[in-house]
């Protein structure tokens, strides 16, 4: 590998990502306990997440090593093979807690929904990237038709979280690549408009956690449980935390799915408000990294890709820290880095080598 790459490469981004890391397995070894599976104990949850770690630094290698402008070729063979790995799920997929999001692969199981996350990324870049000027409405409808399939395809699963994300996600890009005024102001008054039909497409138990959200105190024991918890959890901390593996709620297992959405709430009850503005601080540098990335690249796909990027990090660090906190419902979206996934892990660590890739090449070529 060319030297120059290696100088280029945004090192505070590598290392702030590594400390996140770390941070978040030493959370899931505070929050202990063994997953069980058909009855057989396997190993705990932070010794799992080091070898998905180990596995999505080897993927973030590859991603680095050739040149990020190869993925605009790549990004509708790879969309479609997502496609058709989500349109997989309800046919062979496995149900876990009541919802069938994965395949069963033997020596793993694939998410589909994480993939098309990247997918949905790397498709809009390429399409964002081809309009040079604000989009109109047939520009906007068009790259909106081509996100709303994967996403119908999620909503199916069912799994509100990633539907939203994917959304969310293409919102933010289309926004970052801009949008005719009149396009804007049409779009900001319709959708309040348009959320009662939003509200009609939900199941019964998702619009009971929106209720529960709006009035936890109404069923603490069934749909309120997941926040009414969480909040204890962080609020018992109060300035400095419990300390290392001195959470009550968590090693007393109150705080349900303490090493997946609700990961936060174990680190805010051992290290206090303090630790939870520290852990967001880092965060913010860790976004503005990337965000930073987006404005220095030299091409207008590799800008959009790390807009997309930045999008999907964002959301994803409002959304969960907004539900474990209470202030947004409980719809299922981790922590990046934090919680507990394996597919989730590789995807994020992919997502990261795609970033230093656009940042390293940003000197290697001209303008198109």
């Amino acid at each position: 590998m060319d030297r120059r790459l290696i100088t280029h490469a945004n090192w505070t981004l590598l290392a702030i990502t590594a400390l996140l890391f770390f941070i978040g397995v030493a959370n899931l070894y505070s929050a202990g306990g063994v997953r069980f599976e058909d009855g057989i104990s396997i190993a705990p949850f932070y010794q799992k997440q080091l070898i998905w770690g180990a596995a999505g630094l080897g993927c973030m290698t590859v991603f680095i090593i050739f040149d990020y402008r190869h993925l605009r070729t790549l990004s509708v063979p790879f969309f479609l093979l997502s496609l058709v790995l989500l349109a997989l799920v309800p046919l062979v997929g496995k149900t876990v807690y009541g919802a069938k999001r994965w395949l069963d692969l033997g020596f793993f199981s694939l998410q589909p929904g994480e993939t098309a996350k990247i997918a949905g990324i790397l498709l809009c870049a390429n399409l964002l990237s081809r309009f040079k000027d604000s989009l109109g409405w047939r520009s906007l409808f068009f790259i909106l038709g081509a996100a709303a399939l994967p996403c119908a395809l999620i909503f199916a699963q069912p799994d509100l979280g990633t539907t939203l994300l994917l959304i969310f996600l293409c919102g933010g890009m289309i926004l970052f690549h801009g949008v005719k005024k009149y396009v804007f102001r049409t779009c900001c008054v319709a959708f309040p408009l348009l959320l009662p039909l939003g509200w009609l497409g939900l199941k019964d138990y998702q619009k009971e956690r929106i209720l529960t959200f709006l009035e936890p105190s109404k069923d603490l024991q069934g749909a309120g449980y997941h926040i009414t918890q969480s909040q204890i959890a962080i609020g018992s901390g109060e300035l400095w935390g419990k300390g290392f593996q001195g959470g009550t709620q968590s090693m007393l297992r109150f705080l349900p799915e303490k090493h997946t959405d609700f990961a936060v709430a174990v680190f805010g009850e051992e290290w206090g408000f303090l630790g939870c503005i520290a852990l967001l601080a880092l965060f913010c540098c860790f976004l503005l990294c990337i965000i930073t990335t987006a404005r220095n690249a030299k091409d207008q796909f590799g800008s959009m890709l790390c807009a997309g990027i930045f999008f999907y990090f964002f959301w994803q660090i409002l959304i969960n820290m907004g539900m474990v906190a209470g202030l947004m419902p409980v719809v299922g979206v981790p922590l990046p880095f934090l919680s507990y996934g394996g597919t989730a892990t590789i995807v994020n660590f992919i997502l990261l080598g795609i970033v230093l890739n656009i940042s390293m090449r940003r000197f290697m070529f001209k303008v198109n």
